[in-house]
């Protein structure tokens, strides 16, 4: 059947180094590390005292008391970037189709800083129940999806995908999908996490998937060298408008990009730990490629998974070659996560934006924070360490794994008529 053409006409994010699209972008480009000591609670006695926070934020810039008693963290951090992609998209909501106008969600866990209060709360009592009527309602995982949508009247088709650190760009699949296939006109689409909290940094501590470099932070996140030692805790929301080309150039909207080709699948090997042979990333990456119609020559840039973790960042560079073959020391690589941190469930969609500003503005943002290349790592690959650089850029690829395999591939093409 044939299939309708799906462009990004908005963005909008709030993240450790912006709390804005365009903010965000300036700092990737120089390479401006969102790392620091933690600011939430008293981090003293925990193996990893930092993580990347968003920098000084306060409610009540956003929300009302009253509506900021009913949003958890990752809520508020979703309507923050929700609203900034509408606005950037310029919609006339007077005129717009509200039944044709989704929201597709990620979050890899929701509302843990509301179940972690409510829970300490109870435990410091008597035992006699008293918990917040909006407990439920704050800390499951859709309602962030279900709160865009009743703040602007989107009526379409509207849920979360939960699928680890690929949530948002599982949601972002689901959502060119409905698009493609005539089921929609408009998605909001993207993903929020906030999980920087005695619970969420004590977790990823248990499991040494976290940085413990407590005397030098902003160095910590260190996508393929030989000294990582784990990622870093970041937190945020990001969201992309995806639209309908036809109906996108009826109302003269801006389009960045186009998503030209997406492709999910699992691992199907281990809880957490990625297929070492990078069967699993080779093939999503295929998936998506061949989704598009699109050639392996074409793809520019890859913004990879790239946490900083001993088994990932082995597993991704040899995917990458396995699927591209001599192609792969042509392209361009990239891990903006050494700038921002890891999002969990709103990685995807951070990340996702910088392939579409890649795409759009012919650069490449940085890896950070390299010192030694692991000797295990194709030192022939260009991960653009320390320096952006400029490049035509007409076909850029996110890649976004999680915990459980789960693994999902976007493919933005450079907007053509």
């Amino acid at each position: 059947m044939e299939v309708k053409r799906v462009v990004i006409t908005g963005l909008g994010t709030i993240n450790p180094i912006g709390k804005n699209v365009p903010e965000t972008w300036k700092n990737l480009l120089n390479g401006v590390s969102g790392a620091d000591n933690i600011t939430r609670f008293d981090a003293s006695k925990f193996k990893t005292q930092f993580a990347c926070e968003v920098k000084n934020y306060d409610y009540k810039e956003y929300f009302n008391r009253k509506e900021a008693r009913k949003y958890d963290l990752y809520a508020q951090f979703a309507l923050i970037a929700a609203d900034e992609a509408v606005k950037d998209a310029n919609f006339n909501l007077e005129v717009l189709n509200l039944d044709r106008v989704g929201v597709i969600w990620g979050a890899g866990i929701g509302g843990l800083n509301t179940f972690v209060s409510e829970i300490s709360d109870f435990a410091k009592g008597d035992g006699t129940p008293r918990f917040s009527p909006f407990f439920i309602p704050k800390m499951i995982a859709n309602i962030a999806s279900g709160h865009i949508s009743i703040k602007y009247g989107f009526k379409g088709p509207n849920f979360t995908t939960v699928s680890a650190c690929a949530s948002s760009a599982s949601a972002i699949c689901d959502a060119f999908n409905y698009i493609r296939f005539g089921k929609a006109d408009v998605f909001v689409s993207g993903g929020s996490e906030a999980a920087i909290d005695e619970a969420g940094i004590g977790g990823f501590n248990s499991m040494r998937a976290i940085s413990t470099r407590n005397d030098d932070p902003k160095t910590a996140s260190r996508p393929f060298d030989a000294d990582r030692d784990g990622f870093i805790l970041g937190e945020g929301g990001a969201a992309l408008i995806l639209e309908e080309y036809e109906h996108a150039v009826k109302r003269g909207a801006h389009i960045y990009a186009e998503l030209v080709g997406a492709g999910m699948n699992a691992d199907a090997y281990h809880m957490t730990a990625p297929d070492p042979t990078g069967n699993g990333a080779c093939n999503v990456m295929k998936l998506a490629i061949e989704d598009a119609g699109a050639k392996y020559g074409d793809v520019d840039y890859i913004n990879v998974h790239g946490t900083s973790t001993g088994l990932g960042d082995l597993a991704e560079p040899k995917a990458i070659i396995k699927t591209f073959k001599e192609h792969a020391y042509e392209l361009s690589i990239s891990s903006t996560k050494s700038m921002t941190g890891h999002l969990l469930g709103a990685a995807g969609a951070i990340e996702a934006i910088a392939s579409v500003l890649a795409v759009k503005n012919n650069i490449i943002p940085p890896t950070i924070n390299h010192f030694n290349l692991d000797p295990e790592i194709d030192s022939n690959l260009d991960f653009t360490f320390q320096k952006a650089k400029e490049k035509t850029v007409n076909y850029a690829m996110s890649n976004t794994f999680g915990f459980g395999g789960h693994n999902a591939t976007l493919l933005f093409k450079k907007f053509n008529q």
